[in-house]
């Protein structure tokens, strides 16, 4: 595990804050530390770090880097993160229930005309014919862990094909990458910037569009513990600041494409520190471009999906049927859409 801090204000570089100040902005030097995963989707953080958003905000930040959503859901439960982003959880709702963790905000967002996160197929899968998600019966689907949000969109898609699958937790990315490599699982669904890499390099083969069976899908929302959403606003809402900010400037440069090819190609440079950093430049651009979806504006939550993901997972038994969006949800930070 990998950390990373700066302190000290670097100056404004990107757009303006776009969060009301709705309460007093964190004192100067306030530390704190961030859970991210090595993933495009985390831009927002890495850009509001990069550019000072968070150093303006009074806030000095540490990140805290995971390998799955779980695994960071309890490290903000037990004070070893104090925010982070990450998809919904059985883990992250569970903690919700026993009062140790909140959702303030919505973060990568499935949209309508942005090439979203791709459905895979192992080689050996797709020639013996697992050419398309309605093929899926009988196969093996890689997961994280169950209650994981690719349990969910494996159950969805599976669904919706009126077929079953076997899901198979391997606990993290890394792991279901080389199951996929081997054949040792037969399917999987991730971010573009993994799946169009893997599949570029002849690794695995993309057979569909998750955005086509889970429309306008919340994929990652932005989270803390209970106790800093009921106590600690003003710094809460410093956080979200920061990060709306570094979202604005990454939409602008890499979804929206508004802020020209050198704002896009220096924001490629910058998530390259923490994406694929283990290679070339040369290398990890497209795969870095590839990966550009929508992090919502305002940190704004889509809670008709928040209530999709719920009804999933009670479901499936994984959590109680007594728990409701206001358990898992502080709707008082950012808009709902």
């Amino acid at each position: 595990m990998t950390n990373f801090s700066r302190r000290g204000a670097m100056g404004l570089l990107g757009g303006a804050a776009t969060l009301p100040m709705l309460g007093t902005p964190a004192l100067a030097n306030t530390k704190m530390t961030v859970g991210a995963l090595r993933f495009t989707s985390h831009a927002a953080s890495f850009v509001a770090f990069e550019r000072g958003y968070f150093a303006d905000e009074g806030l000095d930040v540490e990140f805290k880097f995971f390998q799955a959503a779980q695994p960071m859901a309890v490290a903000i439960a037990s004070g070893d993160a104090d925010y982070a982003v990450t998809a919904i959880s059985g883990g992250l709702v569970s903690l919700a229930e026993k009062g140790a963790a909140k959702v303030i905000g919505g973060a990568l967002s499935e949209e309508k005309g942005i090439d979203g996160q791709k459905i895979l197929a192992s080689n050996a899968a797709y020639e013996a014919g697992l050419t398309s998600p309605a093929a899926l019966g009988g196969k093996n689907y890689a997961v994280t862990q169950a209650g994981s949000s690719f349990h969910y969109m494996g159950s969805k898609i599976s669904a919706a094909e009126d077929v079953s699958v076997k899901f198979k937790p391997l606990q993290k990315v890394g792991a279901i990458i080389g199951a996929m490599k081997s054949g040792q699982v037969d399917a999987w669904s991730i971010v573009p910037h993994i799946a169009k890499g893997l599949a570029g390099a002849g690794a695995v083969k993309i057979i569909g569009n998750v955005a086509d069976y889970i429309p306008n899908y919340q994929v990652t929302t932005v989270f803390t513990s209970a106790n800093n959403a009921e106590n600690e606003r003003g710094q809460t809402e410093a956080f979200l600041r920061a990060f709306s900010r570094g979202a604005d400037d990454f939409n602008a440069a890499l979804v929206d494409k508004t802020a020209g090819d050198e704002a896009a190609t220096d924001m490629v440079k910058l998530i390259h520190k923490y994406v694929y950093a283990d290679r070339p430049f040369e290398k990890a651009e497209k795969s870095i471009r590839n990966g550009a979806m929508r992090i919502n504006q305002n940190a704004g939550l889509n809670m008709s999906s928040v209530q999709d993901q719920l009804d999933w997972f009670k479901s499936e038994g994984l959590i109680k049927d007594s728990i409701t969006s206001e358990t898992l949800v502080d709707s008082s930070y950012a808009p709902t859409i």
